[in-house]
């Protein structure tokens, strides 16, 4: 189907530039797009209701055991902003952040399950020791060194603990960038996870399990001040804006006259990124305590939310798109819908080169069922689900709190 050409100036009046190339391609898969299993169970606490939940949802899925005995399990856990105050007087992981306890019972699972070592990655600042940073974003560092697996911390920002890095070529058409530079703890491993919270982003619509990734380039390829490991420079300029080149030997864009425009680069890159790593073989989404509206406490204003749920997939588009749905968005919702008012669909973009479905009515869904789980993170996100004859959800009673 051809998608209609949307002038985004006229729609948004934010002064982007109208362009054809700014119409989300429209690629064909090679094959039926894969599906997966996703799991959802109500979880109203980071305490005493925690580890029975993770447990009920990892069993619906087959358990964790037959994805992890005897193997090195890498863990992407979203810290995005790093050590700061949280919002509304919660902490960083009650609202924006993966909260340190179920990143602390995930680890005790697998290590349960036998893995054999499990890493824990996400980019700090380069000059600050990982046993620093992770204290000061409240992990329990003591209880991890404990577990019977060995637990590393990776900063992936820069080579880390690696004499070298990953190249890593997209499996699909890329959109953006045909390969990328990576920490090579994201492709020595046996099984990759992505730990990801269940909220908004100013330019993404939505940070779930794709968006998760868009911070694993490193700062030496991809910083402002590329170059070297003393790179200190933030993305924007790279990947937000297009307005620098990446530094050799990362490779350049495959169209420098795409659009330079967050909206488009910031929903394609992790496409792309995902496209590069070794499959994402398991997603948790943390939707117990969060917040709408944006993926930080530098967004204003933002609204704490308590949806008391927890999913996992074996898929990463097919764990997106019902964690969107149960939010009340459309997974196959266009530009200009809740929630991508300024960018376009990853989940979309992701299913559109066959990296897994985003049809809910197909996705084999455990647990909880998505009418079950419904809580509308806005008034009338779940308006597609009474113009939608192919969907066989119906909407939830109320919505928000």
């Amino acid at each position: 189907m051809q998608q209609t050409k949307i002038d985004r100036r006229t729609l948004l009046g934010l002064g982007f530039a109208a362009t054809a190339a700014w119409t989300a391609e429209r690629v064909t898969p090679p094959s039926p797009a894969p599906l997966a299993p996703v799991s959802i169970v109500r979880c109203r606490d980071y305490s005493s209701e925690l580890r029975p939940a993770l447990a009920l949802l990892f069993d619906r899925l087959g358990g964790l055991k037959r994805l992890a005995a005897g193997k090195t399990v890498a863990i992407k856990v979203n810290l995005t902003g790093g050590a700061r105050e949280g919002v509304g007087g919660r902490s960083a992981g009650q609202t924006f952040q993966v909260h340190p306890s179920l990143v602390l019972a995930c680890c005790q699972g697998f290590a349960a399950a036998g893995a054999r070592r499990i890493r824990l990655l996400e980019g700090w600042d380069g000059d600050a020791p990982a046993d620093d940073f992770f204290r000061r974003c409240g992990w329990d560092l003591p209880a991890l060194r404990a577990l019977p697996a060995k637990v590393e911390f990776e900063n992936t920002n820069y080579r880390g603990s690696f004499r070298s890095y990953s190249h890593l070529k997209v499996r699909h058409r890329p959109y953006i960038f045909p390969s990328f530079e990576l920490n090579r703890s994201y492709e020595e491993c046996d099984l990759l996870v992505s730990l990801a919270k269940m909220k908004n982003h100013f330019n993404a619509g939505l940070t779930l399990t794709l968006k998760n990734f868009f911070g694993v380039t490193p700062i030496p390829f991809y910083g402002s001040d590329a170059g070297s490991e003393q790179s200190r420079g933030g993305r924007g300029p790279v990947l937000h804006t297009g307005t620098s080149k990446p530094a050799p030997p990362a490779e350049p864009e495959v169209d420098p006259t795409s659009p330079r425009d967050d909206g488009y680069r910031v929903t394609r890159i992790p496409v792309d990124l995902v496209g590069a790593l070794p499959p994402i073989a398991l997603s948790v989404i943390d939707g117990i305590q969060t917040v709408q509206g944006g993926e930080g406490p530098w967004i204003k204003p933002l609204r704490v939310l308590d949806p008391h749920l927890l999913m996992a997939g074996l898929n990463p588009v097919c764990t997106d798109a019902v964690c969107a749905a149960a939010m009340g968005y459309d997974p196959l919702g266009e530009f200009g819908s809740p929630p991508f008012y300024r960018g376009d669909n990853s989940i979309s973009l992701a299913a559109q080169v066959g990296m897994g479905s985003a049809d809910v009515s197909n996705i084999d869904v455990r647990g909880l069922s998505l009418r079950e789980a419904r809580f509308n993170f806005e008034p009338n996100s779940h308006a597609w689900l009474s113009t939608d004859p192919f969907c066989t959800i119906q909407p939830a009673n109320g919505g928000g709190r």
